[in-house]
């Protein structure tokens, strides 16, 4: 795999719970973490004192950042009442040349800024809240 182009990782949301997703708007930079809990199940018997994980177990998920700044209503007003409703609904994580990450997320926190001389900006974290599905492109 060769050089991507960071402005393809694409966040994307189903605006009315239908299975459409669009483009959350005005992303700037994006980032998708995965993470796996593990399960010490090293004993006195562990072989040569190394520790032992116990395979398949433990919590697995997916936690997204982004931030851009303010292009489409739409999207802007659709991940607002998401964090102020407290609602779970299908996301698309479009990996450029891996894959694309599908299923429940949660608006986890929102932050809004400016300054003075420059255009008004945002911040958006997610976490996963349910099984997720993996396509590979």
């Amino acid at each position: 795999m060769g050089a991507q182009n960071g402005k393809d990782l694409l966040i994307k949301v189903d605006m009315a719970a239908d299975g459409q997703f669009t483009t959350l708007a005005g992303l700037r930079a994006t980032r998708v973490s995965f993470n796996a809990e593990t399960i010490d199940v090293t004993s006195l018997e562990s072989q040569g004192g190394w520790r032992e994980l116990l395979s398949g177990a433990g919590v697995k998920s997916v936690s997204i950042s982004g931030s851009g700044v303010f292009r489409d209503s739409a999207t802007d007003e659709r991940a607002r009442q998401l964090f102020f409703d407290g609602e779970a609904p299908g996301f698309q994580v479009v990996i450029p040349d891996f894959g694309i990450v599908e299923g429940p997320f949660q608006v986890t926190a929102i932050e809004y800024g400016g300054s003075h001389n420059g255009e008004a900006t945002y911040e958006l974290s997610l976490a996963s809240a349910g099984s997720l599905t993996f396509t590979a492109i």
